[in-house]
């Protein structure tokens, strides 16, 4: 591979992985009233590696190189402006350490960063939805699209959300650190709720043409293993969010071909599936569970399914069945509806799922038509195909469209031979 294939390949991947990280830590010197200015600074930085990298190839550490640019950027700003001995110095003194580490990049000092702005974005003077919107913006490099997508919501709805969110915090003035221990754990739910959507765009992503995007599921997993090391946070309901991520983790591999394109599970190579991230899952769903007083959650619940589908016992699809009917109870949403029917006619056959399909009407969804599609084959063909074109139609997944395509070629070269 030549120096401007790995250029372009390793920016947007560091840039996933490190823009997050570079805001939070240049917010402990900022404050989070002037996070424009540290997301400027992060900006500048990529910006300054796409055009020197592209030049002179890309550095021995290119991580490093980063936070370096960062910090001597951030170190620059404060000269030039005099900020720092106006304004800023005041504000913080007695929360930085001496002058002559104050720019560090630890892996220490940017785990504790990116937990505390975790909770300090999540702040109740904002909706919650808000506080995920921002959360997901700030923390996950989120775009307004993808935003868009985790919500089932219009772009121009994230948009207002994100002005609100962030002016409502900026006239706080608030900061990222000095939470008490009763403010961490009633900010826990949406901090968890931010994780999971960040997760779910990593494994099945509406946006850009990969559905699967492993750096965001990473990146996901790597802040709830950070939520289950500090004792305030490592609830059952965070363990078994943790399980949750091991569990689809394990099957990421096996999820896509050579050149993208999706595989079900049905057809997925279960030698590639990880099996040491199953038995990780294993172990942080025992612990989420270890207490019987506590209720299920919905990740419990969740988790549970995917524990399921890593096994090959025959009670398997019954097992999954029952667990969709408790988690439609506590939370219904058209996804878990539909993965309720696949299980149902695992359970008791295609013809009773589509009974039990067309009861909830859920039109203009595209899953809803590939499942009706999957649903009527192979009884009647004709009547799949033109259920996966409606498919084709509705979604805006490059992805998922040829995935469909895919099955209604296959279907029609079938129907052509009978």
């Amino acid at each position: 591979m030549s120096d401007k294939e790995v250029h372009n390949d390793l920016l947007p991947h560091l840039f996933r992985q490190e823009y997050a990280k570079m805001t939070a830590v240049l917010c402990r010197h900022f404050g989070l009233h002037d996070i424009e200015i540290a997301e400027d600074i992060a900006n500048d930085t990529f910006l300054k590696a796409s055009e020197y990298w592209a030049i002179n190839g890309v550095p021995e550490n290119p991580t490093a190189w980063l936070y370096t640019v960062a910090k001597n950027k951030t170190k620059d700003y404060f000269k030039h402006r005099d900020i720092f001995e106006s304004r800023i110095k005041k504000e913080i003194k007695s929360d930085m350490p001496e002058a002559e580490h104050e720019f560090e990049y630890s892996d220490e000092l940017i785990a504790d960063s990116q937990l505390a702005m975790i909770f300090a974005v999540c702040n109740p003077a904002n909706s919650q939805e808000s506080q995920i919107c921002l959360a997901l913006q700030i923390l996950c490099g989120f775009s307004i699209e993808e935003i868009a997508n985790a919500f089932l919501i219009p772009a121009e709805t994230v948009k207002k959300r994100l002005h609100r969110a962030r002016t409502l915090l900026r006239n706080n003035s608030f900061q990222i650190s000095g939470l008490t221990e009763s403010q961490i754990k009633s900010r826990l739910e949406a901090v968890l709720k931010t994780l999971y959507l960040l997760f779910n765009e990593g494994y099945f992503s509406k946006s850009g043409n990969k559905q699967i995007k492993t750096d965001l599921c990473s990146e996901a997993a790597r802040l709830t293993l950070f939520l289950t090391e500090n004792p305030i946070t490592n609830t059952a309901q965070t363990n078994a969010l943790l399980a949750l991520m091991c569990f689809q983790s394990s099957r990421l591999e096996a999820r896509a071909g050579v050149n993208g394109e999706s595989i079900l599970f049905n057809e997925q190579d279960k030698s590639l599936w990880d099996q040491s991230l199953i038995q990780r899952g294993n172990y942080y769903l025992v612990h989420a569970t270890a207490n019987s007083a506590s209720s299920p959650t919905k990740y419990h619940l969740e988790a549970a399914i995917a524990y399921w589908h890593t096994t090959e016992t025959v009670t398997k699809w019954t097992n999954i069945l029952q667990l969709y009917d408790q988690l439609i109870l506590m939370e219904s949403s058209p996804i878990a509806v539909l993965n309720r029917i696949f299980a149902f006619a695992q359970v008791y056959g295609k013809d009773k799922a589509i009974l039990e399909a067309k009861e909830h009407k859920l039109i203009k969804n595209s899953y809803y038509e590939a499942l009706m599609g999957y649903l009527h084959t192979p009884a009647d063909i004709d009547k799949s195909m033109a259920h996966y074109r409606q498919a084709i139609k509705l979604t805006k997944s490059l992805i998922e469209k040829q995935m469909l395509h895919k099955e209604v070629e296959r279907l029609a070269l079938s129907n052509s031979q009978h």
